[in-house]
């Protein structure tokens, strides 16, 4: 994630766990195992979608304030008051305009066709630190009701890039909006207008409805964002966020309700391990520094390092085991294909030139969520020679993550993207070379999905700061909420990363969901 213009079992088993007693979990979690559902048996009939993108529906500035700088300007906090043309701003109701909370703001910039963006902005009221996109508000001033905000930062290569805001009216309080001045090492570079809404619960809802909290549990290093759950035990493992280093964190989870904390793991040099699977006595993680870390999980508690592929260290995002291969998802370099019959010894077969972020695979088929360059069908029965069968692709784009199951005899593919805009897009794939929409599903639009598993006729989606949502998709032209599980809290110290909240989403057939969120680490759910 960069910021950027850019699987019940029995009621004796449920009783069991609740009595303490170890549940034996199934050797593959995660499979599209037979649902209950509503009954319901698609007859694979649909009506095509018309494809329209990830489109705001634009009408024009968010703001009636400019900024009058000329492009290359000198940019400082001292800027602030003339920088920005507020005359034609009301801006008496910004008195009622929010200073504190989490915002989401909407961003439009001026080119043709306009382009839109999200990102957030934490205000505190009690004269705490304040962030823009979770970093630090280094400035601040006001005239009567308007208030400015600066952020700046520096990247790896040096540039510094600060961001000036100033807002100009609040047509719907405590929500704001207002003008956004970017400069570039100290000159004025380009500016967007935005619309802003205080972040809270979606509307009429509550904490839960058809999902209950069994444990949480917090994680300590880094940046919580996947789990995968086998022996009796989850893996959690977590990236570099705010300076605080990621890893690996081991819950001994035989009872649900009472998970141990047995072990964190962390490496020098080598803090964003952002996927995890397992097969076997070995658990593999991706990270970006070493590639797939391989450890040896026959004692469950203790993982123990035994290699890391391949001998060329890539950066190595997201994982996926299906029967004896093991995928890699490398960003910009490709997916890698290994063998792991003997799981702790993983063999490399192949690789698969793509821009990835995570796959899905069943049998021979390999599913690709290639980032902006949309979701791909290829035939990876010689892995040798992978070939591309077909593609889904739209403007603007970021393919994210994807679940395959059969549905009234046709191939059915979820894809879910993030960024703004980006929500569930459901697929007919059943002739990769051309592939239907048949269906889709949003919520706010401004926050997308992370990761989701597909468990028979359910859709379990762990969808940031939206939580966990449960979709009904026995209908899959038609994809419908039956449960959900809002993890992020406005009052949990959240600098307001734009990507936060539910994160990774793991249901291995023990009769219970595992949730990591960014904020709360290991949530253990079931559904009611």
């Amino acid at each position: 994630m960069t910021w950027n213009r850019v699987t019940w079992t029995t009621l004796l088993v449920c009783a069991a766990t609740l009595l303490g007693c170890p549940p034996s979990l199934p050797d593959s979690p995660d499979a599209s195992t037979p649902d209950a559902g509503t009954g319901y048996e698609w007859d694979g009939g649909y009506v095509p979608l018309e494809e329209t993108g990830n489109t705001w529906t634009d009408t024009g500035p968010f703001s009636p304030c400019t900024v009058t700088a000329a492009r290359g300007a000198d940019c400082t906090d001292s800027s602030f008051f003339s920088f920005f043309d507020l005359s034609a701003c009301d801006r008496e109701p910004l008195a009622n305009a929010g200073t504190d909370g989490l915002y989401l703001m909407t961003t439009r910039f001026d080119d043709s066709p306009p382009s839109f963006h999200a990102v957030t902005l934490r205000l505190r009221g009690d004269g705490g630190t304040q962030y823009f996109e979770g970093r630090p508000i280094t400035g601040q001033a006001s005239d009567g009701n308007t208030r400015f905000y600066s952020s700046s930062f520096t990247t790896s290569r040096g540039t510094t890039w600060t961001t000036m805001l100033a807002t100009c009216e609040a047509p719907q309080a405590p929500g704001f909006t207002g003008c956004m001045a970017v400069c570039s090492n100290g000159k004025y570079s380009y500016s967007e207008t935005f619309k802003t809404q205080r972040m809270k619960w979606r509307t009429g809802e509550s904490e839960a409805s058809g999902l209950e909290l069994v444990s949480e549990n917090p994680v300590d290093i880094g940046y919580p964002v996947d789990v995968y759950v086998t022996k009796s035990h989850a893996y959690v493992v977590s990236i570099i966020q705010d300076e605080k280093q990621g890893g690996l964190t081991v819950f001994d989870v035989s009872n649900p309700s009472a998970p141990v904390k047995v072990k964190s793991l962390q490496l020098e040099n080598d803090a964003y391990w952002n996927g995890v699977w397992a097969k076997g006595d070995a658990l593999y993680v991706a990270s970006a520094a070493r590639g797939v870390l391989v450890f040896d999980i026959s004692e469950p508690a203790n993982p123990r390092l035994v290699r890391t592929l391949p001998a060329t260290h890539l950066n190595i995002h997201t994982v996926f085991v299906e029967g004896n291969r093991l995928y890699a998802a490398a960003p910009s370099k490709g997916v890698l294909l290994f063998d792991v019959t003997t799981p702790t010894e993983p063999v490399e077969l192949g690789r698969y030139a793509s821009n990835p972020h995570d796959v899905f695979a069943t049998g021979d088929r390999l599913y690709i969520s290639n980032g902006p360059y949309g979701f791909v069908v290829a035939d990876a029965s010689n892995p040798s020679d992978i070939r591309e069968l077909g593609s889904f692709s739209y403007e603007p784009q970021y393919a994210h993550h994807n679940a395959v199951g059969t549905f009234g005899g046709r191939t059915i593919a979820f894809e879910g993207g993030e960024g703004p805009g980006e929500h569930l897009r459901v697929l007919d794939i059943t002739d990769p070379a051309n592939i239907v929409k048949i269906g889709e599903f949003q919520l706010r639009p401004e926050i997308s999905i992370h990761n989701m598993v597909l468990v028979g006729k359910k859709l379990y989606i762990a969808w940031y700061q939206e939580g966990v949502r449960v979709l009904d998709v026995s209908n899959p032209t038609q994809p419908t909420q039956v449960a959900y599980y809002n993890t992020w809290r406005e009052t949990d110290e959240d600098p307001g990363h734009y990507f936060s909240g539910a994160f990774g989403i793991r249901v291995p057939g023990d009769g219970f969901i595992y949730a990591v969120d960014s904020l709360r680490g290991l949530l253990i759910l079931r559904e009611q």
